[in-house]
């Protein structure tokens, strides 16, 4: 009987170790995760889910914020303006479930990108629209066609102009574009130079804001939205609209977004080689810490940042530390936290 007596408790032991273990991975959903400090859109996509919002909505929302309040001049119009002086916008938005996808880039004259992107995903049998072709849908969509320029983006384009076109993203051309303006063309003999780094740029003027939704139930949706980077070539697209480089939903594994330079990140797929790892049973932190390193070995100076977070509610952070930038601030909302809160991660 004294044996019977305590497999019967070993057993119940086991069963109450279990149950806190399920109420502990509930207690962490839902959840809502996004880059830097920006706390309103935090605010806002976590009041759209504790009012029974879906998670679409709640990225959608959430993005949408950062775009009204001009978040750090680098989402929404008025902000990095192009070669040509124009503010044009780029966004995503992911169904973790249906792994749907809607994305628009280089976006004119519409101001909610990341809501004509759910537009794209509801109403079209497309993935990704660009350009004016883009703007002209989503009028259909009912959205206002507006001017994106401000006084603010236009006395960033007068300073650049006169400070030689300093810093561009041309190279190999002439005029040497490293000391003055183009129009640029191509040279009778092509020289390469070593690429200047331009992390220091992207540092102030490039913070593109990724989320990522995750419901009590653990479905899970992401998005992002921004206006690129400052002074780009007219038409460049960054690694925001693309699916598993701006950000990738898959509810049966997590979650990822990401920041940054753009050009070099979208070549590794880091939003979907995060979720993969974290499939593999890797840890949120340890996957975003894994696609940074995997950048550093081509590109040691990038500036970039991964936020990843799995369908248990856990999540983490990594960035790449170079000169000016050694820590990383994002924001979490979750049942944990008594309100969204800020916190900060140390670069590797």
């Amino acid at each position: 009987v004294a044996v019977g007596g305590s497999r019967g408790w070993i057993t119940l032991l086991v069963l109450v170790v279990l149950q806190l273990v399920a109420a502990a991975s509930a207690s962490a959903l839902p959840l809502v995760i996004n880059t830097w400090a920006f706390r309103e859109a935090a605010e806002t996509a976590w009041r759209i889910l504790r009012l029974g919002g879906s998670e679409l909505d709640a990225v959608e929302r959430g993005c949408s914020q950062c775009e009204i309040d001009q978040c750090d001049g680098s989402v929404g119009y008025g902000g990095s303006p192009d070669e040509s002086g124009e503010t044009t916008l780029d966004a995503m938005i992911m169904d973790g479930n249906t792994m749907e996808v809607g994305a628009v880039a280089d976006l004119r004259h519409v101001k909610n990108a990341i809501g004509v992107a759910r537009k794209v995903m509801e109403y079209t049998k497309h993935t990704l629209l660009v350009g004016e072709s883009a703007s002209l849908f989503a009028v259909r969509m009912g959205f206002p066609y507006e001017d994106l320029t401000t006084q603010k983006s236009l006395l960033m384009y007068s300073m650049w102009l006169n400070q030689s076109c300093q810093p561009n993203y041309w190279k190999n051309v002439v005029p040497d574009s490293s000391e003055s303006c183009g129009p640029y063309k191509r040279p009778g003999k092509v020289t390469c130079k070593e690429e200047q780094t331009i992390s220091e740029r992207n540092i102030l003027n490039h913070d593109t804001i990724g989320m990522v939704v995750i419901g009590g139930n653990g479905t899970i949706a992401s998005g992002t939205s921004t206006n690129g980077a400052a002074h780009k070539i007219p038409g460049r697209v960054g690694d925001s609209p693309i699916a598993g480089a701006g950000s990738y939903a898959d509810s049966t594994a997590g979650g990822a977004a990401a920041t940054g330079d753009g050009d070099t990140m979208m070549r590794f797929l880091p939003s979907y080689q995060a979720v993969e790892y974290m499939r593999m049973g890797a840890d949120p932190t340890v996957a975003c810490q894994k696609v940074i390193s995997r950048i550093q070995k081509y590109a040691p100076k990038f500036f970039g940042a991964v936020i990843c977070a799995n369908t248990t509610g856990s999540y983490g952070a990594a960035c790449n530390k170079i000169p000016g930038f050694t820590q990383f601030h994002f924001m979490v909302s979750s049942p944990l936290l008594s309100q969204p809160t800020e916190q900060v991660v140390d670069c590797i």
